[in-house]
């Protein structure tokens, strides 16, 4: 069987592919599969977004995919190429909220103290939500849902490994309580939640001051 070359196909039978046809058709299909990367990213990308807005508003158990797929503007063919079923999505959001709280604590000045580099902390991290208040109300309401698969639980949980190393040289350093790792995280946990639940559902008159929560939070831990 013949082969014929693709370039056949575009350049004129009776004039052969020059150097400079194929510098100009490999720059073609290069461009064309960037676009379709660009497209494909994008597209998931309006798929998450309408996600979380919906998941937010309407709770995890009450947003069906169609909802999804018609708020990102998308088929639900298309939509299930991306993501099997909800509990995907949803676990793709999940990381994708963890993954950008890993990177908070390398805005920390590591050189400092142990308390200025725990109250920085808590500063950005309750910042960071306080801007992104979708992200909050999400992680929320999966508190104690099963929807996260355990493997991801665990992946998530590397965003605070940081903070648990500080923790660490804090209770050898004789600054930190002695006891155990996962009850501090928890308390520090359940105190940015609460602070957030208050700033978020709150009157601005009725908020406590962060930095006044900060050192309460911040004394329930020292030695």
């Amino acid at each position: 069987m013949q082969t014929i070359s693709i370039a056949r196909f575009i350049a004129p039978a009776n004039i052969p592919p020059t150097p400079l046809f194929f510098i100009f058709f490999n720059s073609y299909l290069e461009y064309s599969f960037q676009l379709l990367y660009i497209c494909t990213v994008n597209k998931k990308e309006a798929i998450l977004k309408a996600a979380l807005e919906l998941l937010v508003v309407k709770g995890v158990h009450n947003t069906p995919m169609s909802e999804i797929a018609k708020a990102a503007g998308t088929g639900m063919g298309t939509i299930y190429n991306y993501f099997a079923n909800k509990e995907i999505l949803i676990n793709e959001i999940y990381l994708g909220i963890k993954k950008q709280e890993e990177t908070l604590f390398s805005r920390v000045n590591t050189d400092a103290p142990i308390k200025t580099q725990f109250e920085d902390y808590l500063t950005i991290i309750i910042e960071f939500f306080i801007h992104q208040p979708a992200y909050f109300n999400f992680l929320r309401q999966l508190e104690a849902s099963p929807i996260i698969t355990e493997e991801n639980k665990v992946r998530g949980r590397k965003s605070v490994e940081l903070m648990a190393v500080l923790l660490e040289q804090g209770q050898q350093d004789r600054i930190v309580k002695n006891i155990e790792m996962n009850a501090i995280l928890v308390f520090i946990g359940g105190a940015i939640s609460s602070y957030l639940g208050q700033y978020i559902n709150t009157a601005n008159e009725q908020q406590t001051s962060l930095v006044s929560h900060i050192r309460m939070v911040w004394d329930g831990i020292k030695e």
